[in-house]
């Protein structure tokens, strides 16, 4: 009797059988788990992942829902796990979540214990006689490789348990979507001639850059540039870029990671950056640098991301609606916050594209903006992958934090304390050299919104950036009664509206046309706009440097001004508190320069003390929530760490969140706005996806420029949640008024406090 894993296919018309698929799908994790040493356990898991499925109930049950396409319905995950928990040890973990997520081992214990009635025994017979080489398994042993049997570290095991569960499911996916769509095996991308992109980046940056001055700014650009060339040939490892804004670091990480690749035989390159709108701006650099007609590189994978709809195979859409299921390209462009919830995440659907990790080159963007709550685990988990996995790890900021200062990357019993290669070995001399600003202090007294908005209005070319939306909205109307040629951005409009702005803005600055902008925190780091004057309201010191480096960013004249004041009236994040006092102790009227290297690190280690995030805490409700996270960890409880840890176990099943490893660590509901120009395509897949008649991971990819994300409290008052009507999960559609001016590219987008229906 031939056993079956999947029903049929509607292209070919065959079902997928059980022996196929187990084979396959073990063939595949092993060559990925290759790659850090894990190849034989990975195979292994994939032999047995799907052992439950070769009971006769299981293959019945296919039988019967074939027709309706509806779901067996019968548990075949926990006989894999059983029968590997005595080879595999706790790697059974990733054969009991391949479908749901990992647990932790108290889920795998109690699998264990109660087998449901099942005859595991009956079950594996039948599994053994499709594939028979599954049997030899159950007379092996030690199936941990033997170079981390001698690390007594749990984060190591953990790690390694993560990589390997990613292994497997997406080896997994691949050969089940290979079945679904008819084809010969799972489509896997061909290793990149990282040596050949090499040449085309060098080559095309050549042309884009043409004669670059010799002296002032293209000069400081040209030595950051040459630095990164230069440490590209060091030994894989952790690496630091300190430079200031406007040097070039997009070029400069971009050649460090392709030709470290090329050197040390790294197998992709994978940039990280804090905001959607840095990382379309540089995936459109990198594109232009890399792709060519017939063949992408350059994978752009983040929420804002926009597939066109087509075929799912064709194309440069296809292939990148593909390839950011598991990140199977040689160049990936993604936010930190994909790439930290993936790798601290337990879902197949996230963690699938984890295994790629090891043995990349892994390059951390405006690596300052990481939030500090969660540096412990962040810092841990990327000093284990590039010590233990081949991941070499680059960071780049104007504003390096201390992170040597944290215990994870101090000595410990087991490891001596972090080594870092900086790219640029003294960077003090490079920021004296490159200082494009002057800073000018507004304390005491403070200054109105009247006052602000007076002086602004006055400006030829000028750019505010505040701490809440509610200042931003507040200060752009007071200074539009005074001219027209003002511009708001906030993450209260949509990112399709936003980059209107951010293009109309960035024309008017080419043809020195008169432009105020006014605007939150998103636009301070890494966007390309060069303003002669920037106002910052205060915040911390690397907000301010990110800031300044929106002040004369290219040299155009001998010096910018940043004007940095504390409005009377304002607003300002809780978690800004200690880091501003700080900030106006060690930089303020009298104090240091911004961009003082020493300074800053000096600042970093007091700031991290003040927040207490390695401090030990006495009571568990009052330890930080990094350390719970590593706790957790330790504890090999991935549903903790991702989920939070069980409020009360004794009596619910709840999880207190507050406590999960989230990057964003507030509540949000995301709402779908429009205006005239897209309300007909809005309208269209708001409707379907209500109705269930499309693909929602479709309809949500083509939805994504017109989202904007509110904050859960928000969104449930009683007048607001009145103008979001339902759609899908917790997707709404915004009935409210939207302010936008699609002529002009102005307005302020979703204003909660001007609620008026439109019906």
């Amino acid at each position: 009797m031939t056993l079956w894993a999947h029903s049929c296919s509607e292209v070919s018309g065959v079902r997928h059988g059980l022996d196929e698929h187990s084979r396959s799908t073990a063939l595949w994790a092993g060559r990925f788990a290759s790659v850090f040493g894990a190849g034989e356990l990975a195979y292994v898991l994939g032999l047995f992942h799907d052992a439950g499925k070769a009971g006769c109930v299981w293959q019945r049950r296919l039988i019967e829902v074939e027709a309706t396409e509806g779901r067996v319905g019968v548990p075949h995950k926990e006989v894999g796990a059983r029968a590997l928990r005595e080879v595999a040890g706790l790697a059974a973990l990733a054969v009991l979540g391949h479908h749901g997520g990992m647990a932790s081992p108290a889920a795998l214990e109690q699998v264990w214990l109660d087998p449901d009635g099942v005859n595991d025994g009956e079950v594996l017979a039948r599994l053994f006689r499709e594939v028979p080489e599954a049997s030899g398994v159950m007379l092996g042993r030690g199936l941990f490789a033997t170079r981390w049997s001698r690390v007594p570290e749990k984060l190591v095991e953990e790690m390694r348990l993560r990589l390997v569960f990613s292994a497997l499911v997406d080896a997994d996916h691949l050969d089940t979507a290979a079945h679904r769509r008819g084809l010969l095996g799972p489509q896997v991308g061909a290793a990149a001639d990282m040596a050949e992109l090499v040449r085309r980046f060098e080559r095309r940056r050549a042309a884009m850059i043409g004669e670059e001055q010799a002296d002032g700014v293209g000069r400081l650009r040209s030595e950051v540039y040459r630095a990164a060339v230069a440490a590209a040939e060091e030994r894989p490892g952790l690496f630091r870029l300190a430079a200031p804004t406007g040097l070039g670091k997009t070029f400069a990480q971009g050649v460090f990671g392709f030709r470290h690749a090329a050197r040390w035989g790294k197998s992709r390159v994978i940039v990280a950056v804090p905001f959607v709108t840095i990382t379309e701006q540089n995936a459109d650099v990198y594109r232009r640098l890399l792709d060519d007609e017939t063949k992408p590189v350059v994978l752009e994978h983040h929420s804002g991301v926009r597939f066109d709809e087509g075929e799912e195979d064709g194309g440069r859409d296809g292939w990148s609606r593909l390839a950011a299921e598991n990140w199977d390209a040689p160049f990936v462009v993604t936010t930190t916050v994909q790439l930290f919830e993936s790798l601290f995440g337990r879902r197949p659907s996230q963690v699938r594209k984890v295994h790629r990790l090891a043995g990349a080159v892994v390059i951390l963007d405006e690596v300052q903006a990481l939030p500090p709550r969660l540096l412990l685990p962040i810092l841990s988990g990327l000093r284990t992958l590039a010590e233990d996995f081949g991941t070499t790890v680059l960071l780049t900021s104007a504003t390096q934090p201390q992170f040597q200062a944290l215990s994870v990357w101090q000595n410990s019993a087991t490891r001596d304390r972090v080594r870092i290669t900086e790219v640029i070995a003294e960077p003090q001399p490079l920021f004296d050299s490159a200082r494009r600003v002057r800073y000018e202090w507004r304390l005491d007294p403070k200054p109105s919104w009247q006052e602000i908005a007076d002086e602004v209005a006055v400006e030829p070319q000028v750019m505010v950036v505040v701490n809440a939306v509610a200042d931003a909205r507040g200060l752009y109307r007071l200074v539009a009664q005074a001219r027209e040629d003002v511009w708001h951005l906030s993450t209260r409009m949509c990112p399709q509206h936003r980059r209107a702005v951010l293009a109309t803005v960035q024309a008017r600055l080419a043809a020195g046309l008169s432009t105020v902008v006014v605007s939150t925190q998103l636009v301070e780091a890494g966007v390309d706009l060069s303003f002669p004057v920037v106002w910052r309201a205060l915040a911390p010191a690397d907000s301010l440097q990110q800031a300044a480096g929106r002040a004369n960013r290219h040299g155009e004249r001998e010096q910018g001004l940043v004007v940095v004041f504390d409005p009377a009236d304002g607003n300002r994040p809780a978690e800004y508190a200690q880091a501003c006092g700080l900030t106006v102790r060690h930089f303020g009227p009298d104090g240091a320069q911004l961009d003082d290297q020493l300074a800053l690190a000096r600042y970093y280690e007091e700031l991290y003390q003040d927040l207490g995030l390695d401090r030990r805490a006495r009571s568990y409700t009052r330890t930080p929530v990094g350390q719970l996270i590593q706790k957790h960890r330790e504890e090999l409880d991935f549903r903790a760490v991702a989920d939070g840890p069980l409020i009360d176990a004794m009596r619910s099943a709840a999880r207190d969140r507050t406590k999960a490893f989230r990057m964003i660590d507030e509540d949000t509901v995301p709402v779908v706005v429009a205006d005239t120009a897209n309300a007909r395509h809005v309208e269209r897949l708001t409707g379907e996806l209500a109705a269930g008649t499309v693909r929602a991971s479709e309809a949500l990819r083509a939805l994504q420029p017109w989202i904007v994300q509110l904050r859960g409290d928000l969104a449930r008052r009683a007048d607001v949640a009145a103008l979001i009507e339902p759609v899908t999960g917790d997707l709404g559609r915004w009935r409210g008024t939207y302010d936008w001016a699609s002529a002009t590219a102005r307005g302020v987008g979703l204003d909660e406090a001007e609620l008026t229906s439109v019906f």
